[in-house]
C-alpha cells in the first residue's frame, strides 16, 4: 500500500530501536524480522534468550541484528529497581518488591522508554487490556499540555478518496471511556498532531456527533460543540496549525456534497482526515465497523499524551499490522520535538 511504503521510506532515513515486551511471541519474531529488512531500525525483544530462539527456530526466523533482553538477568534491573522506588507510588517498597515489579517484561520495557533506551514501544499483542498501559502511565511522563492519555487508530481504505488518499485517524478507540469536554478537546488536538507527523499537512479535525451545528441540541451535541471551541484555544496556545469543527455528523465530515447541501463551510466539512469520536462507544464500534465490514486496514492504537512514542496492539495484530505499527511509533520518534512544544523528556 502506498501510505505503508511512505511510512517505510521516511523511517529508512532515521532508523529507529524499538522494543517489544512480548519478545517471545511468533507474531512479534516475524514482525521483528520485517521491520529490520526493511531497514527500518533495531528490533529489541523482551524475554528469555533460550525461549526466544526456541520459537525463532520453530518459525524459521533470523535472530541476525536483532537485540534480547532478559530483565531478569539484565544489568539494568538494580538501576531501574532504584528509579521505581523513587516514584511515589512506589516509594515504601523495598528491593524485592520493586524486583518482582521490575522482571515484567511490559514494566521493564516501559522504563527503557522513559530513559532513552530505545526510541519507541510496540506491545499488547498477547496480553490483556491495561497490561501494557498501566506501566506506561505509571513510568514514562506525560506532556504538560496533555489533559488526557488517549489514542488513534490509522485508518487505511482501499480505493477511497476520504481523507488523504483513503487514510484517515480515528480517537480515541480504546483508551477513555467517556470523555470531558475539556478530555475531548485535548484529544482532538493530540490526534492532529498525530496526523501532522504522519502527512505533514494541515490536519483537518472533525469532532463527530449525531448533530450538525445544532440540528439538535442535547447535553451530548453540547459537549461536543464545546469541545472544538476548546481544541481551537489549545492548537493557538501551542501554536500548532490545525483546521478545527464539531459538531459535525459523520457523512457531513466527509462528503463535500453533503456538507454543501448543509451549508457547512470552512476547512473541516466534507474534507475532515482526524474523526473524533465523543465517546469510547462509539469510537471503537466505529473502526471495527470500518475494519470488518469495509475492508479497512487499521493500524494502532497509537497512544498519545506520552513524552515517548508507544502502541497498544489488539491481541487479533497480525505480524505485517505489527511491524507498520512500529514503523509508525518509529517516525513518531523522529519528530516529537517538533510536533510538541520543548519540553525536558528525560527522567530524574
Amino acid at each position: 500500500m502506498k501510505f505503508i511504503e511512505s511510512v517505510y521510506e521516511k523511517l529508512k532515513r532515521h532508523p529507529k530501536r524499538i522494543v517489544f515486551p512480548e519478545g517471545d511471541d511468533p507474531r512479534v519474531l516475524r514482525a521483528a524480522q520485517v521491520f529490520y529488512e526493511h531497514q527500518l531500525g533495531v528490533p529489541v525483544l523482551i524475554g528469555k534468550r533460550e525461549v526466544i530462539e526456541r520459537v525463532a527456530l520453530a518459525e524459521k526466523v533470523s535472530l541476525d541484528h536483532v537485540a534480547i533482553i532478559n530483565p531478569e538477568t539484565s544489568s539494568d534491573l538494580p538501576i531501574f529497581c532504584e528509579r521505581l522506588e523513587r516514584l511515589d507510588r512506589y516509594k515504601n517498597f523495598g528491593f524485592r518488591d520493586s524486583h518482582a515489579i521490575m522482571v515484567n517484561p511490559n514494566y521493564f520495557a516501559a522504563m527503557m522508554l522513559q530513559y532513552g533506551l530505545v526510541d519507541g514501544l510496540v506491545g499488547g499483542v498477547s496480553s490483556y487490556g491495561g497490561s501494557l498501559l498501566r506501566p506506561l502511565l505509571q513510568l514514562v511522563k506525560r506532556f504538560p499540555h496533555a489533559d488526557v492519555v488517549t489514542s488513534a487508530m490509522i485508518v487505511a481504505l482501499p480505493d477511497s478518496t476520504h481523507g488523504d488518499d483513503g487514510v484517515l485517524f480515528f480517537s480515541d478507540c480504546g483508551v477513555v471511556p467517556d470523555p470531558t469536554m475539556q478530555q475531548l478537546g485535548s484529544i482532538a488536538v493530540q490526534a492532529g498532531m498525530l496526523a501532522r507527523q504522519v502527512f505533514g499537512q494541515k490536519p483537518r479535525v472533525a469532532l463527530l456527533s449525531f448533530s450538525t451545528k445544532g440540528s439538535a441540541r442535547t447535553a451530548s451535541t453540547e459537549k461536543v460543540a464545546g469541545a472544538a471551541i476548546i481544541a481551537r484555544e489549545l492548537a493557538t496556545k501551542l501554536n500548532f496549525d490545525m483546521a478545527v469543527d464539531g459538531e459535525l455528523q459523520a457523512d457531513t465530515a466527509l462528503v463535500p456534497e453533503l456538507a454543501g447541501i448543509k451549508q457547512v463551510g470552512g476547512l473541516v466539512a466534507g474534507r475532515a482526515n482526524v474523526l473524533i469520536f465523543p465517546d469510547l462507544n462509539s469510537g471503537n464500534i466505529a473502526v471495527k465497523l470500518v475494519q470488518h465490514l469495509g475492508g479497512a486496514h487499521v493500524y494502532g492504537q497509537i497512544l498519545l499524551g506520552l513524552t515517548r512514542p508507544a502502541a497498544e496492539l489488539s491481541r487479533g495484530t497480525h505480524p505485517d499490522e505489527i511491524a507498520t505499527v512500529a514503523a509508525l511509533v518509529g517516525l513518531q520518534a523522529i519528530e516529537y520535538r517538533k510536533l510538541y512544544p520543548a519540553e525536558e523528556t528525560e527522567g530524574s
